[in-house]
Protein backbone atom coordinates (compact mmCIF):
# COMPACT_ATOMS: atom_id res chain seq x y z
CA UNK A 1 0.00 0.00 0.00
CA UNK A 2 2.84 2.22 0.75
CA UNK A 3 4.46 1.52 -2.28
CA UNK A 4 1.24 2.63 -4.15
CA UNK A 5 0.78 5.51 -2.33
CA UNK A 6 4.53 6.91 -3.42
CA UNK A 7 4.37 5.75 -6.98
CA UNK A 8 1.03 7.36 -7.88
CA UNK A 9 1.91 10.74 -5.77
CA UNK A 10 5.58 10.45 -8.16
CA UNK A 11 3.36 10.23 -10.82
CA UNK A 12 1.34 12.93 -10.53
CA UNK A 13 3.80 15.16 -9.52
CA UNK A 14 5.77 14.54 -12.72
CA UNK A 15 3.07 14.99 -14.77
CA UNK A 16 2.94 18.32 -13.89
CA UNK A 17 7.22 19.63 -12.79
CA UNK A 18 8.79 17.16 -15.47
CA UNK A 19 11.94 19.53 -15.07
CA UNK A 20 12.53 17.75 -11.41
CA UNK A 21 15.78 16.30 -11.43
CA UNK A 22 16.92 12.38 -10.18
CA UNK A 23 18.40 13.90 -7.22
CA UNK A 24 15.04 16.27 -6.74
CA UNK A 25 12.70 12.75 -7.05
CA UNK A 26 14.94 11.11 -4.62
CA UNK A 27 14.23 14.08 -2.16
CA UNK A 28 10.28 14.16 -2.87
CA UNK A 29 10.10 10.41 -2.59
CA UNK A 30 11.67 10.70 0.97
CA UNK A 31 9.08 13.47 2.04
CA UNK A 32 6.47 11.55 0.52
CA UNK A 33 7.32 8.30 2.48
CA UNK A 34 7.52 10.45 5.33
CA UNK A 35 4.16 11.90 5.24
CA UNK A 36 3.12 8.37 4.68
CA UNK A 37 4.50 7.05 7.63
CA UNK A 38 3.36 9.98 9.60
CA UNK A 39 -0.12 9.36 8.63
CA UNK A 40 -0.77 5.97 8.84
CA UNK A 41 1.20 5.60 12.18
CA UNK A 42 -0.97 8.67 13.80
CA UNK A 43 -4.14 7.17 12.77
CA UNK A 44 -3.35 3.36 14.21
CA UNK A 45 -1.99 5.27 17.23
CA UNK A 46 -5.34 7.47 17.52
CA UNK A 47 -7.04 4.22 17.25
CA UNK A 48 -5.06 2.39 20.18
CA UNK A 49 -5.41 5.39 22.47
CA UNK A 50 -9.02 5.57 21.72
CA UNK A 51 -9.65 1.83 22.87
CA UNK A 52 -7.78 3.01 26.21
CA UNK A 53 -9.66 5.94 26.85
CA UNK A 54 -7.15 8.66 26.18
CA UNK A 55 -7.35 9.74 22.72
CA UNK A 56 -8.06 13.47 22.96
CA UNK A 57 -4.76 13.85 25.73
CA UNK A 58 -2.54 11.68 23.16
CA UNK A 59 -3.85 13.78 20.21
CA UNK A 60 -2.80 16.88 22.21
CA UNK A 61 0.57 14.99 23.11
CA UNK A 62 1.10 14.54 19.83
CA UNK A 63 0.53 17.83 18.53
CA UNK A 64 2.86 19.22 21.32
CA UNK A 65 5.67 16.93 20.06
CA UNK A 66 5.68 17.93 16.53
CA UNK A 67 6.15 21.49 17.45
CA UNK A 68 9.46 20.39 18.91
CA UNK A 69 10.55 17.30 16.20
CA UNK A 70 10.80 19.64 13.15
CA UNK A 71 13.47 22.14 14.67
CA UNK A 72 15.37 19.09 16.91
CA UNK A 73 14.79 16.58 14.24
CA UNK A 74 15.47 13.02 15.18
CA UNK A 75 15.65 8.75 15.23
CA UNK A 76 13.88 7.78 12.17
CA UNK A 77 13.20 4.39 11.83
CA UNK A 78 14.20 2.54 8.61
CA UNK A 79 11.37 0.22 8.35
CA UNK A 80 7.24 0.92 9.07
CA UNK A 81 7.04 -1.96 11.14
CA UNK A 82 10.01 -0.42 13.04
CA UNK A 83 8.71 2.54 13.23
CA UNK A 84 5.48 1.25 14.50
CA UNK A 85 6.46 -0.65 17.12
CA UNK A 86 8.65 2.08 18.75
CA UNK A 87 6.46 4.66 18.46
CA UNK A 88 3.79 2.47 19.35
CA UNK A 89 6.19 1.69 22.71
CA UNK A 90 7.45 5.21 23.44
CA UNK A 91 4.04 7.59 22.19
CA UNK A 92 1.55 5.05 23.96
CA UNK A 93 3.37 3.65 27.41
CA UNK A 94 5.03 7.11 28.35
CA UNK A 95 1.69 8.93 27.49
CA UNK A 96 -0.43 6.49 29.13
CA UNK A 97 1.62 6.12 32.37
CA UNK A 98 2.13 9.95 32.37
CA UNK A 99 -0.80 11.00 31.98
CA UNK A 100 -2.48 8.54 35.01
CA UNK A 101 -0.01 9.78 37.76
CA UNK A 102 0.81 13.01 39.30
CA UNK A 103 4.51 13.66 39.17
CA UNK A 104 6.05 15.30 42.43
CA UNK A 105 7.51 18.66 41.56
CA UNK A 106 10.73 17.78 42.45
CA UNK A 107 10.65 14.84 40.09
CA UNK A 108 9.85 17.35 37.54
CA UNK A 109 12.37 19.51 38.35
CA UNK A 110 15.23 16.40 37.91
CA UNK A 111 13.22 15.43 34.40
CA UNK A 112 13.35 18.47 33.10
CA UNK A 113 17.08 19.45 33.36
CA UNK A 114 18.07 16.19 32.24
CA UNK A 115 15.32 17.00 29.42
CA UNK A 116 17.23 20.33 29.03
CA UNK A 117 20.45 18.87 28.79
CA UNK A 118 20.13 15.83 26.55
CA UNK A 119 18.78 18.93 23.82
CA UNK A 120 21.64 21.27 24.76
CA UNK A 121 24.31 18.39 23.68
CA UNK A 122 22.44 16.64 20.96
CA UNK A 123 19.64 18.43 19.12
CA UNK A 124 19.01 18.18 16.23
CA UNK A 125 19.84 14.56 15.14
CA UNK A 126 20.05 14.01 12.21
CA UNK A 127 19.72 10.66 9.97
CA UNK A 128 21.67 8.51 7.23
CA UNK A 129 19.43 9.71 4.34
CA UNK A 130 18.95 13.07 5.82
CA UNK A 131 22.23 14.51 7.32
CA UNK A 132 22.20 17.93 8.64
CA UNK A 133 25.41 18.81 6.58
CA UNK A 134 24.97 22.60 6.52
CA UNK A 135 27.01 23.97 9.82
CA UNK A 136 24.70 27.50 9.76
CA UNK A 137 21.13 24.95 9.85
CA UNK A 138 22.27 23.19 12.37
CA UNK A 139 22.80 26.25 14.71
CA UNK A 140 19.53 27.37 13.63
CA UNK A 141 17.47 24.20 14.50
CA UNK A 142 19.46 24.00 17.87
CA UNK A 143 18.27 27.94 18.61
CA UNK A 144 14.84 26.85 17.68
CA UNK A 145 15.22 23.64 19.38
CA UNK A 146 16.08 25.00 22.74
CA UNK A 147 13.45 28.37 22.42
CA UNK A 148 10.71 25.08 22.35
CA UNK A 149 12.09 23.53 24.78
CA UNK A 150 12.36 26.62 27.71
CA UNK A 151 8.53 27.95 26.08
CA UNK A 152 7.69 23.92 27.58
CA UNK A 153 9.73 24.32 30.40
CA UNK A 154 7.53 27.40 31.44
CA UNK A 155 4.66 25.46 30.50
CA UNK A 156 5.58 22.42 32.66
CA UNK A 157 6.13 24.81 35.77
CA UNK A 158 2.97 27.31 35.34
CA UNK A 159 0.05 24.84 34.52
CA UNK A 160 -1.91 22.21 36.43
CA UNK A 161 -0.27 18.76 36.85
CA UNK A 162 -2.41 17.32 33.63
CA UNK A 163 -1.78 20.13 31.31
CA UNK A 164 1.89 20.34 32.61
CA UNK A 165 2.08 16.71 31.73
CA UNK A 166 1.73 17.49 27.86
CA UNK A 167 4.64 19.56 27.32
CA UNK A 168 6.50 16.99 29.47
CA UNK A 169 5.46 14.26 27.69
CA UNK A 170 6.48 15.95 24.40
CA UNK A 171 9.76 17.09 24.98
CA UNK A 172 10.48 14.00 27.00
CA UNK A 173 9.81 11.66 24.00
CA UNK A 174 12.08 14.09 21.36
CA UNK A 175 14.69 14.10 24.19
CA UNK A 176 14.83 10.09 23.68
CA UNK A 177 14.91 10.15 20.00
CA UNK A 178 17.82 13.13 19.54
CA UNK A 179 19.63 11.07 21.86
CA UNK A 180 22.20 8.34 20.46
CA UNK A 181 20.45 5.71 22.46
CA UNK A 182 17.64 4.64 19.49
CA UNK A 183 20.25 5.17 17.35
CA UNK A 184 22.53 2.14 19.19
CA UNK A 185 19.84 0.01 19.58
CA UNK A 186 18.58 0.10 16.20
CA UNK A 187 22.59 -0.35 14.96
CA UNK A 188 22.24 3.11 12.85
CA UNK A 189 24.96 5.70 12.33
CA UNK A 190 24.89 9.00 14.60
CA UNK A 191 26.13 12.54 14.07
CA UNK A 192 25.85 11.57 10.64
CA UNK A 193 26.81 15.35 9.27
CA UNK A 194 30.54 14.78 9.98
CA UNK A 195 30.87 12.20 7.36
CA UNK A 196 30.66 15.33 5.10
CA UNK A 197 32.70 19.10 4.70
CA UNK A 198 31.35 21.37 7.61
CA UNK A 199 31.91 24.58 6.06
CA UNK A 200 30.68 23.40 2.16
CA UNK A 201 26.86 24.87 1.98
CA UNK A 202 24.53 22.74 1.11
Amino acid sequence: MKQAFLNQSISFIMKYQSKYKEEDREKLLYGLEGIYLTLTKTIILFGISFLLGFAKDFLFCMILFNFVRYPAFGFHADSSSKCLVLSGTVFLGISYWLLHVTIPFWIKVITYSVIFITFLLFAPADTEKRPLKNKKKRQIRKLCSMIVVIVYGIMIFSFSNQVANYFLIAILIEAIFISPIPYWIFKHPYQNYKKFDLNRNV
